[in-house]
């Protein structure tokens, strides 16, 4: 058993039994207990489909590296440790002080609210960064935009990232439907920047910035690759694409805010995005979109004849991911995650041999990785897996892992 949290971060945990509900209310109903701590921040709201997060980290990182500037990030889902989802000035926040907030999120919950899992954990953010009065708040919309939890915040600036197919029950069944909801992060009269995405849902954004008199930019328009830092240290085309909406941000920021330019990215952290570990390559692809980026990243690098170790939850385009990476797989090794929507190895197998793979199962992740052995490796689907990857090949970037009680890593991440 790993050394436990208190009881505080235990029922936390436990409240992912409520699952997921999109609205506003309740968040706003527990946040009026603590006195709007939201109201405080001056945010950075990012949304989108893939690559929101390492927006989020590549701005924290960035303003930063002023030290006049301070930087509060909030993401999710969290790899190994609670910790990683609250971060000040680029390190995440220690036991003490994630515990005492969510001691106090806690109580103003009571015994009786169906709070979950992500709005108390938003609200544990929303409190963290208004004790600490960082600068700046970076937030990253945990699912859709209109009707998540962080979507009670007053942002300064908007930001959306690519978007395409995932979520669908929840989100809508075209790129164009699941737009509008990302859509719904724009405030009246807020700036508001889009990452690179296909002209349909530039429509979408643009009519509904139009609509709310926000000032609409569009990141391609602003900035371009050859305007990365030297010190870029993320790999793959799509965290250049990220790069570029994060320096198209940072420009419209300066335009009221001089002093957050020139800017590095040299001390972003954003592990198990095409993250490399000796032979191993470690992704958290684990939706077609997010697939198709990383497929396009291993033919930049001339790679192919990989062993793939992959495991998914079920309520994925499991075909489609492997589709989009089936070019470049020799081996296919199928793994159960550690999440209690996971497919069974013997059911992820299946369904690499549809798509035409070579596939076989395996007990666990660390049998997996040793059959692999010192051949070129690609471990990918879930984020869950990118956790135990990272831990297993020693790569996780921080001294967190084994803070949360096992249980926890099983929680809606």
């Amino acid at each position: 058993m790993r050394e436990g949290p208190t009881a505080f971060i235990e029922s936390l945990a436990a409240r992912r039994r409520f699952g997921m509900r999109p609205g506003l209310d309740a968040i706003r109903s527990l946040c009026a207990k603590l006195g709007n701590p939201q109201d405080s921040l001056r945010a950075i709201h990012v949304a989108g489909t893939n690559g929101k997060g390492a927006v989020c980290a590549l701005l924290s990182a960035a303003l930063c590296a002023d030290d006049r500037v301070t930087a509060g990030l909030y993401t999710s889902p969290h790899l190994l440790a609670l910790n990683e989802r609250f971060r000040m000035d680029d390190e995440p926040v220690g036991d003490a002080e994630l515990e005492a907030a969510a001691k106090r999120v806690e109580e103003a919950i009571g015994q009786t609210s169906d709070i979950t899992f992500f709005e108390a954990l938003t609200a544990v953010a929303f409190v963290l960064f208004a004790e600490r009065k960082p600068s700046w708040a970076i937030l990253e919309c945990g699912l859709g935009g209109r009707l998540d939890a962080t979507n009670i915040c007053s942002p300064a600036l908007a930001a959306i990232t690519r978007v395409g197919l995932d979520h669908c029950q929840w989100l809508g069944s075209t790129v164009e439907a699941i737009a509008a909801e990302k859509s719904g992060i724009i405030k009246p009269g807020v700036p508001v920047v889009l990452g690179r995405n296909d002209k349909s849902v530039r429509d979408v954004v643009e009519a509904r910035a139009a609509e709310l008199g926000a000032p609409f930019h569009y990141a391609p328009d602003l900035a371009d690759e050859s305007e990365i830092p030297a010190d870029f240290p993320l790999s793959g085309s799509f965290n250049r694409e990220n790069a570029v909406t994060a320096i198209a941000a940072l420009k419209v920021l300066a335009q009221t805010n001089h002093q957050l330019l020139p800017f590095s990215f040299s001390r972003v952290v954003w592990p198990g995005r095409f993250q490399k570990v000796g032979n191993f390559i470690v992704d958290g692809a684990h939706n077609p979109p997010g697939a198709k980026a990383l497929a396009e990243a291993l033919r930049e690098e001339g790679l192919a004849g990989l062993n793939l170790i992959a495991g998914f939850c079920g309520d994925k385009d499991i075909s489609g991911v492997l589709g989009a990476l089936g070019p470049f797989v020799n081996h296919a090794m199928a793994v159960r995650t550690c999440n209690a929507r996971s497919l069974t190895a013997a059911e992820t197998a299946a369904a690499m041999k549809s798509a035409g793979m070579d596939a076989a199962e395996y007990a666990s992740l660390g049998d997996a990785i040793k059959a692999a052995g010192k051949s070129p490796t690609l471990i990918c689907g879930s984020l869950f897996l990118v956790g135990e990857a990272l831990e297993a090949l020693g790569a996780y970037p921080w001294d967190l892992a084994g803070r949360d009680a096992s249980e926890l890593l099983t929680a809606s991440r």
